[in-house]
């Protein structure tokens, strides 16, 4: 029969080897994070002006702004309009994405910079598909307030993703109202 004694090295043995295999393995991780935050955060520069372009030709410059929805990030000024970086939030998460809008107040064009909406469902909203640009185009021309036809507006929902649908409408109103706000 073991003895108290006995029973509590052998804890104290498992406890610093988990310890120990923690320390390491967190070590592991923060090594590779440091290795490859620099290109992710490159990626998703080179994404973000990806798709200033595409709902804004010509670029712009980034502008100081008032949002009182808290869901528009920054704002970029060019000679066609305003490129304005939304997040509202989708079915499983922020949908980052860029609304391009002319100087008369209406909506150039949409693209999604980051989502992790369900694939099939509310992926198809960010998707190079003809569904995907068949929804994002139910956007362009817009002006004033959108809103799926579920809740009384013309913008056609996806289908089984009437939330991430939503969501992308209160990006393009919250970027529509930064926007009215310009002046």
């Amino acid at each position: 029969m073991k003895t108290n004694e006995n029973i509590v090295k052998y804890v104290l043995r498992l406890a610093l080897t988990l310890f120990i295999i923690g320390a390491v393995v967190a070590a592991c991780l923060a090594g590779v994070n440091s290795i490859t935050a620099p290109a992710i955060e490159q990626l998703q520069y080179e994404k973000t002006q990806e798709a200033i372009q595409a709902v804004l030709p010509g670029g712009g410059d980034e502008i100081d702004f008032t949002d009182d929805s808290g869901l528009v990030s920054v704002v970029y000024k060019g000679e066609a309009g305003y490129a304005v970086q939304v997040a509202p939030g989708g079915f499983d998460g922020p949908i980052t994405m860029m609304v391009g809008i002319d100087f008369e107040g209406k909506v150039l064009g949409i693209s999604v910079i980051k989502h992790t909406e369900t694939a099939g469902l509310g992926a198809v909203a960010a998707a190079k598909t003809s569904a995907g640009e068949a929804f994002r185009g139910w956007f362009v021309g817009q002006s004033g307030s959108v809103a799926v036809t579920k809740d009384g507006g013309s913008v056609e929902a996806i289908t089984g993703a009437t939330i991430t649908s939503r969501a992308v409408c209160d990006g393009v109103n919250a970027a529509l109202d930064c926007v009215a706000k310009m002046g």
